[in-house]
């Protein structure tokens, strides 16, 4: 039953994050306009806001005008649904739970505002950022607080150096500064060394689907932020840490 729970808050909370990742960056209030279609500017009644209900009884369409609902909104609330479930699964009815649930909710807004407008807004990183801080400093105390910033430092320094690198070798922008950023807060949880990893397996997760993107994408502009979030997510699920890597390697 708790698990049942999990999922369907997960999804109420995705439909949610929609709404952040799509009007944040455009500087538009979360709280209005109401929701609405965008070709017709129907506004939504509730029963037409359930997540994934919803889009599935009205045939991912318009209940006003017909037209097609992206099914980008629906894949959001599902991930959402299922990343806190496996947050549930995995953590327990512990401390560490909110953490995680907070964690993968910034990333999840990030990611949907990066692919949208290929922006990673400042403010969401910042509160998102404090909020983590916070509840770290609840549960485990200042000390850990401290230790979480030196993380996140190192980490964004090495995310740094890494874009600095890549200009040098590309002769361009090798990355955004909101992928540098993000780092710190993902330093921040995962640990420095964690954190370093997430950046290679976000790669090798991108690889694939850059390359298709790019036969589309001719200005040759790909975000990278969704696949560092991926890779910051499967990291903090696996619960990787050095003692797992060390040990994998001695065998």
């Amino acid at each position: 039953m708790i698990e049942l729970i999990m999922f369907i808050t997960g999804t109420i909370f995705g439909s949610f994050y929609n709404v952040v990742g799509y009007r944040i960056p455009k500087n538009e209030s979360i709280i209005y306009p109401q929701s609405h279609c965008p070709n017709c500017n129907h506004n939504l009644n509730w029963y037409e806001l359930i997540p994934i209900i919803s889009y599935i009884c009205q045939k991912g369409k318009c209940k006003n005008c017909g037209q097609k609902i992206s099914p980008f909104y629906i894949t959001f609330e599902i991930i959402t649904g299922l990343l806190f479930l496996m947050s549930y699964i995995i953590f327990g009815q512990t401390p560490y739970l909110i953490i995680a649930i907070t964690f993968i909710s910034m990333l999840i807004i990030l990611t949907i505002s990066d692919i949208l407008y290929m922006i990673i807004p400042d403010n969401i990183l910042l509160i998102f950022t404090m909020l983590l801080l916070a509840e770290i400093g609840c549960i485990y105390g200042l000390n850990k607080v401290l230790i979480a910033i030196l993380n996140g430092t190192l980490s964004f320094i090495f995310m740094f150096i890494l874009k600095k690198i890549g200009n040098f070798i590309f002769k361009k922008e090798s990355m955004g500064d909101g992928d540098i950023k993000l780092m710190f807060t993902n330093g921040m949880i995962l640990t420095f060394p964690i954190a370093v990893l997430s950046i290679f397996v976000g790669s090798v997760i991108g690889l694939p689907i850059s390359l298709i993107m790019l036969k589309k994408n001719t200005n040759h502009i790909i975000p990278f932020g969704p696949f560092l979030a991926a890779g910051a997510i499967l990291l903090l699920l696996t619960k990787i840490d050095m003692n797992t890597i060390i040990t994998f390697y001695n065998y």
